[in-house]
């Protein structure tokens, strides 16, 4: 596996244009560099010399692979609030997804059914920090984030709600973080605060929102979680989703074989993965 950079429909192989390659191959070495990482990564992109490679032709990975942290939001539209019959928090409310449910933008999900048959599709706008950061005030967190990304934040119902409540595990099973399918960075994206998110499922739409609709933004979500807790690069923040889940819905809808569910962040990409329970 090896660093890339998406120009059009090329990817320029950092790798080969001399940038520094983590150990895994993923970005993490190329979060951790920052803005001066950054300003190499446009000099590659602008190389008379570089390896380029069709995008139809790579496979694409999520782009990190082992971030120290997850740091995800719950319950951060009202509509989905009350679509799960919960009240609207008065702060942030914050669980861990753990980095073993990271798979790629584009890999199949599969589980065994002997541990959950209720498993749902959650839409989020993803920000990666790029920045070391502690007690982050919120007018200075939006210069902690490296850039945005999409995450189906795919959660087992029957872990997370029955018995001993247990968010981490509904949500921490292998694949259920798909991610990516790239890292836009943040100069890219003139106001992550108005973006549409959506989900299709078979071709069907299930969830429409927009991150204006967020009820803590980004800037309040990245000085909350930094509060005595170090932010470091490459950690990944899923903002939170919408109402249009499946556990809510008459009757409920959740995940199964041969399923095709598709996440979408506008101005950011999209993700497409296939159910297989083999």
């Amino acid at each position: 596996m090896r660093p890339g950079v998406l120009d059009g429909d090329l990817v320029i192989d950092l790798m080969a244009a001399g940038l520094p390659v983590d150990e895994t191959g993923d970005l993490l070495r190329i979060v951790r560099g920052g803005d001066g990482m950054l300003e190499r990564v446009r000099e590659a992109i602008s190389s008379a010399s570089r390896r380029v490679f069709d995008l139809d032709a790579v496979k694409l990975a999520a782009p990190l692979l082992n971030p120290s942290k997850i740091i995800a939001v719950g319950l951060n539209y009202i509509d989905h609030c009350e679509e799960a019959k919960l009240p609207v928090p008065k702060e942030p409310v914050l669980f861990s997804k753990f980095p073993n449910s990271i798979t790629g933008p584009y890999d199949e999900l599969s589980w065994p059914e002997s541990v959950t048959s209720e498993v749902d599709y959650e839409v989020e706008l993803g920000v990666v920090i790029g920045r070391r950061g502690r007690n982050i005030k919120e007018e200075d967190a939006l210069d902690y984030v490296c850039g945005y990304t999409v995450v189906n934040d795919v959660s087992a119902r029957d872990l997370q709600f029955a018995n001993a409540k247990q968010w981490d595990r509904g949500k921490s099973l292998d694949t259920f973080c798909p991610w990516g399918p790239w890292i836009v960075t943040r100069d890219e994206i003139k106001d992550p605060h108005n973006l549409t998110v959506r989900t299709v499922l078979n071709g069907k739409e299930m969830q429409i929102s927009n991150t204006k609709n967020l009820i803590f933004n980004i800037r309040q979500i990245i000085a909350y979680a930094s509060q005595g807790t170090t932010l470091l690069p490459g950690d990944l923040i899923p903002t939170g989703t919408p109402f249009g889940v499946g556990f809510s819905r008459t009757p409920p809808v959740f995940l199964k074989h041969g399923d095709i569910c598709e996440c979408e962040v506008e101005g950011v990409g999209r993700i497409v993965n296939k159910i297989n329970l083999k």
